[in-house]
């Protein structure tokens, strides 16, 4: 990898921000974590009120990129094989019956899981498989999905009436959780401006699905030095209840994060030092990656529920904590 080629790679990837920055008004951060989730070759969870345009920004990335798009509106009555597909009968014309597969909508690119906790867990876990094999298995037979592959799902923190959380199984197959958070009064009147008069802007397609792959590859060369390795090991390790852990994860964690949540902060953080023009990981990019990837991954026990304390706040005590660690 040479810097010529580090180069073009971020000139790409600008091109995509300010592709996306066409349609989506401000949430600079959400961008920036999904296109770590993108280039790390992971799935990404968006989780905010209705409204913030978490759809908008999937859909956009997915033009933006040339890649295949398809959205899932999840809902209670919503079945396993309205997402992977299935077996039709089909007849010809001498009246031979014939099976043939119907492929689903998660066979593309991009998927938009929308509202994921929406669908009951046996609708849920049809995404298991897909998520972590990237293949389909119906009607016997095993279908590869198309490379890349993501699930970008959403859901909303507040309406809890008919929905179903998700399982800790299934919270773990994405690599990243990203808060999007309410829009600033500035960014509310350019919203109102841009939806209420004139014409959509158009996004170009400045991204193929080569081109991801070779951004991807040149994530997975950054360098790792041991020590900064160590730090994003102790760092996970601190999440767990403990004679070692901070009070507030003895105090309010039932469990902590598993094997997965190191391979996130590490997979995402390469990506960072990537987008920032550098050959080796810092410090400064497991802190930065270290709540997105760790967030859904830390569960809290009853005291920890009945507080209102959020994860992000064990993590935060966690950083500090860790302070003294770096070299």
């Amino acid at each position: 990898m040479t810097q010529h080629a580090v180069e073009e790679y971020l000139s790409r990837v600008e091109r995509v921000r300010q592709e996306i920055g066409k349609v989506l008004v401000g949430q600079k951060d959400v961008v920036e974590q999904l296109l770590w989730a993108v280039f790390a070759g992971g799935h990404a969870l968006l989780e905010g009120v209705p409204g913030l345009g978490k759809t908008l920004l999937v859909k956009t990335l997915a033009q933006a990129f040339e890649l295949s798009f398809q959205r899932i509106q999840f809902t209670p009555d919503l079945m396993p094989t309205d997402i992977t597909g299935t077996n039709i009968l089909r007849v010809d014309e001498t009246g031979q019956q014939s099976f043939q597969f119907q492929p689903g909508p998660v066979f593309a690119h991009v998927v938009l899981a929308d509202e994921i906790n929406r669908a009951t867990p046996k609708t849920q876990s049809a995404l298991l498989e897909a998520m972590q094999e990237r293949t389909v298995s119906a009607g016997g037979s095993t279908r590869p999905l198309p490379e890349p592959f993501f699930v970008l799902a959403t859901q909303n923190p507040l309406e809890q009436e008919g929905t179903y959380p998700l399982p800790e199984a299934q919270m773990d197959r994405f690599l990243i959780k990203i808060d999007v958070p309410f829009p600033s009064e500035d960014e509310l009147r350019e919203i109102v401006l841009r939806t209420t008069a004139g014409q959509p802007a158009s996004v170009e397609k400045v991204a193929s699905a080569r081109e991801i792959a070779e951004i991807q590859q040149a994530a997975r060369d950054i360098l790792v030095a041991d020590p900064v390795l160590r730090y994003a090991v102790k760092l996970l390790l601190a999440t767990h209840p403990g004679e070692q852990a901070v009070e507030s994860v003895n105090r309010y964690v039932r469990s902590g994060a598993g094997p997965r949540g190191v391979q996130a902060m590490v997979a995402l953080a390469k990506v960072r030092a990537l987008l920032a023009g550098r050959f080796n990981l810092a410090y400064e990019d497991i802190d930065a990656v270290a709540l997105p990837a760790l967030r859904h991954r830390v569960f809290l026990n009853f005291e920890g529920e009945a507080n209102g304390i959020r994860p992000d706040r064990i993590i935060t005590d966690i950083l500090a904590a860790l302070e003294k660690d770096k070299a």
